[in-house]
């Protein structure tokens, strides 16, 4: 049998009309395809709602970003392009500036590491010359006792300047006095010495820190510190240490500030 179900796309004749159904136009059939709960023009329909929205709001920001140059004349527009080149040039310039600095800052920074590490070796440098911190390293240890007459003053100035004047650099008796260039010695009526206040009793034993082959070999020429020290009935016995056992002296000074001599600020 033929269909004879209304057309839902058609609106049905009201009653006791005797017109026929009316005709229905594309958005008529658009309205009633929305009107069905859940039908498949439904959704199709809000997809392309909402690509077209999205399409519109698209072209109208693009419109928006562009509108301030579409009127512009041609000389405004190379005063922008002007403009942009001159904020550009400025950002480059600001760029050098900054790296310049940057380079500027490191090598100052180097140089100042470079002139604190010399500073750091001077001192310690001066400081065990002037004996006012520790020190290690290769050289001899010389021990020397009396025999009939005692061993004195003059028999050790006698060496401590040989041990000088063959390039020790630390110099320490009985692990007790470092000696640096104001020390002085003096005689007791016991036998012993005093040296810078300390009384010392033989035997007396020197460390000094040098060449070992060059400290040992200048105690021992003709009529130098060993033979001294023989005449007068003592004896000497010199051991060289190399850097692996080599000479550690822990004895220390305290520098005291000049009381007549000044600092020479004429220059």
């Amino acid at each position: 049998m033929p269909d004879t179900s209304p057309d839902p796309g058609v609106p049905a004749a009201e009653p006791g009309s005797d017109a026929g159904p009316r005709p229905v136009d594309g958005r008529g059939r658009l309205l009633a395809a929305l009107r069905r709960p859940g039908s498949r023009g439904q959704a199709v329909a809000a997809l392309l709602l909402a690509v077209l929205g999205f399409a519109a709001v698209t072209q109208v920001r693009a419109n928006g970003r562009d509108d301030s140059y579409v009127g512009a004349r041609q000389g405004d527009l190379i005063q922008y392009i002007n403009s942009l080149s001159l904020a550009s040039q400025r950002a480059e310039n600001e760029i050098a500036k900054l790296q310049k600095t940057r380079t500027s800052l490191g090598n100052d920074s180097q140089a100042r590491r470079t002139a604190l590490a010399q500073a750091k070796q001077r001192a310690t440098t001066l400081g065990i010359l002037a004996g006012t911190i520790p020190a290690q390293g290769p050289g001899i240890r010389v021990t020397v006792t009396s025999g009939g007459t005692a061993v004195g003053t003059n028999q050790l100035i006698d060496g401590l300047e040989e041990l000088r004047d063959a390039g020790a650099e630390v110099i320490e008796i009985n692990d007790r006095v470092r000696v640096v260039a104001q020390t002085s010695l003096k005689d007791t009526t016991q036998g012993a010495v005093v040296v810078d206040g300390t009384t010392l009793e033989p035997p007396y034993v020197i460390d000094a820190i040098g060449d070992p082959h060059t400290l040992a070999t200048a105690l021992d020429f003709a009529d130098g510190f060993i033979a001294e020290v023989k005449s007068v009935g003592g004896k000497v016995k010199v051991t060289e240490r190399k850097a692996t056992d080599g000479i550690e002296v822990a004895s220390v000074r305290t520098v005291k500030a000049p009381t007549y001599a000044k600092d020479d600020d004429t220059e």
